[in-house]
């Protein structure tokens, strides 16, 4: 059996196991070492108890890490798993995903090693549509080396490489994601299991390149960074929940909604003031990105909205399998000559 049998095209041709699995059965026996309090054990916690939905067998799962904190994730999985090099994961994965259709393959990295030295790499695997899922931890700062500001931290953070206050102005990683064109793009906070597992489940069943952000603490170098998202009191206020399908409305009453503003933006605005007709109505599969990235545009730095959910769930086809194809089409094509390809039109011969 394999997971198309499943509905489930983003794992179309990795083997399923009929035998039951656990959370535990995607433990391995290394000692998890991050910091107490850290948001990584969230997340870890959350893939483990989320993967055995899948129906695949284990050794058909592939971890492949960068450098950071966040990648030490393989470590801790009872799959395959690459600890890589700082920000190639997703080059390395691209391989992976293109020479193993049999395997699901998953990218753990995190906002200073996917946005700065491996920005490059993240933008063209997210354009060219690998099937491959992409989880970005954010968490604003540079952790395993102990505190630098990121491509995330906010403008005036003051870090050991930014005393007087960083300069730089940060990516929205969800924008940049949907500018280079990523057909599957979400977001999630470490703290909600449940918003968290459902994006993670999508994602996994999208087929093509999906990243996921999400917010992630640091409780040693950006302590509480994202607090004010799981107060009570402060969350309804500020989090935008999407749900394919329905009204953009958020507050404790559900008295603040999304609508439409000028030049293709949008904006948020009281039910009350406005009318339920004039809500935008969320839908993730438009073809054109500039939707999701006007919706993108509504999380701010200092977090007085912030919007979670998949913004963008699109269909089209991937590298790998067009990789592949070519492949065989060249296959069935006449048998290559190596000697007239080395020698084409473009080689001279240079007599002395």
């Amino acid at each position: 059996m394999t997971a198309i049998d499943l509905g489930l095209p983003g794992l179309a041709g990795v083997p399923t196991t009929d035998e039951p699995q656990k959370a535990k059965d995607y433990k391995s026996d290394q000692e998890v070492r991050w910091c107490p309090g850290c948001g990584d054990y969230v997340v870890l916690n959350a893939v483990q108890s989320f993967l055995p939905s899948l129906g695949l067998k284990r050794e058909n799962i592939v971890f492949v890490s960068g450098i950071g904190c966040s990648s030490r994730f393989p470590y801790y999985m009872n799959t395959y798993g690459m600890h890589s090099i700082h920000g190639r994961a997703p080059a390395i994965a691209t391989g992976l995903a293109t020479a193993r259709p049999d395997l699901s393959v998953w990218v753990v990295t995190g906002d200073g090693d996917a946005l700065s030295i491996g920005g490059n790499h993240l933008i063209h695997t997210l354009r060219r549509n690998v099937n491959l899922k992409i989880l970005l931890f954010n968490n604003r700062i540079y952790g395993l080396t102990k505190g630098q500001y990121s491509p995330t931290s906010e403008p005036g953070k003051v870090t050991k490489s930014t005393p007087m206050g960083s300069l730089d102005h940060p990516f929205n990683p969800v924008s940049l994601a949907l500018g280079a064109e990523a057909t599957f793009v979400g977001r999630a906070l470490d703290s909600d299991r449940k918003g968290l597992t459902e994006v993670l489940r999508q994602a996994a069943e999208h087929r093509g390149s999906a990243l996921v952000e999400i917010y992630q603490n640091c409780p040693i170098f950006n302590d509480g960074a994202f607090d004010v998202l799981k107060e009570p009191g402060e969350a309804a206020q500020r989090l935008i929940d999407l749900e394919h399908g329905k009204p953009i409305r958020f507050g404790a009453e559900g008295e603040f909604g999304v609508v439409r503003a000028g030049f293709g933006s949008l904006e948020v605005a009281k039910v009350s003031e406005v009318g339920e007709d004039a809500l935008v109505v969320h839908d993730a599969h438009l073809e054109d990105p500039s939707y999701a990235f006007a919706l993108s545009r509504l999380s701010t730095q200092d977090l007085s909205h912030t919007v979670t959910g998949v913004f963008r769930s699109v269909r089209r086809a991937t590298y790998d399998d067009q990789a592949r194809a070519q492949v065989e089409d060249a296959k069935a094509a006449k048998p290559a000559d190596l000697a007239a390809l080395l020698r084409g039109k473009d080689t001279w011969t240079v007599i002395a």
